[in-house]
């Protein structure tokens, strides 16, 4: 096996028991949303954004108890396949610093893959798929679909992201925001469309759940 068929194997293994969105299958699309964004982007270096796609949640405090072991155990991981030292610190760069939640209170810089895969990511977080990933985050910790007397916070902070919500409510606080953010003229493409899937959605579910249709 080549690196990458490495990875992907030792990927499929640590999140083997994730079930709240961010399993194997959530990987398997973000690298290919990943692929489709560089098909566009000649310049980027493919393998790299690949690995970081397929690694990217290894070590996300969503998934793992510790994140200082599942870090140490990936280094490892990676050596013993024999990715050098200096791809390794790409890749944790990426990794470490493209996520959401350490976005809000101030942007991080990324490289040009960075960039990239972190559209992926969020790609994967909207439309049709983020809706779905979405209920199923809200139901493995315990959320509520819908409150009417429970608000969208009008400011997500670092602090309070991860405070409960309705899931409803997590459209209007983050996921319709997410277009916004894109890096790449694809990855804008898509989010605009999959916005809108989700704009139709939670209005239906609105009606619906306020006995008009």
């Amino acid at each position: 096996m080549n690196q990458i068929e490495q990875i992907e194997k030792y990927v499929k293994v640590q999140l083997a028991t994730e079930h709240s969105g961010h399993g194997f299958d959530h990987i398997q699309r973000v690298v290919r949303n990943a692929r489709l964004i560089c098909q566009q982007i000649p310049t980027a270096d493919g393998t790299l954004v690949e690995m970081a796609a397929l690694l990217h949640d290894v070590i996300d405090e969503k998934v793992v108890a510790d994140v200082e072991q599942a870090r140490q155990a990936m280094v490892a991981q990676l050596t013993v396949i024999g990715v050098s030292v200096t791809r390794q610190q790409a890749i944790l760069t990426i990794i470490e610093h493209m996520s959401f939640v350490k976005n809000i209170d101030q942007q991080q810089v990324l490289s040009l893959e960075g960039q990239i895969v972190q559209d992926a990511d969020r790609l994967d977080a909207i439309g049709a798929i983020g809706i779905g990933r979405t209920f199923m985050y809200g139901g493995a910790h315990s959320g509520v679909a819908y409150d009417p007397q429970i608000e969208p916070r009008a400011e997500l902070t670092a602090t309070n992201y991860r405070e409960p919500t309705t899931v409803i409510n997590h459209f209007y606080e983050k996921l319709f925001k997410l277009a916004a953010t894109m890096n790449t003229p694809v990855a804008k493409a898509l989010a605009t469309k999959r916005t809108q899937v989700m704009q139709d959605f939670v209005t239906e579910y609105l009606a619906e759940w306020q006995g008009e249709r």
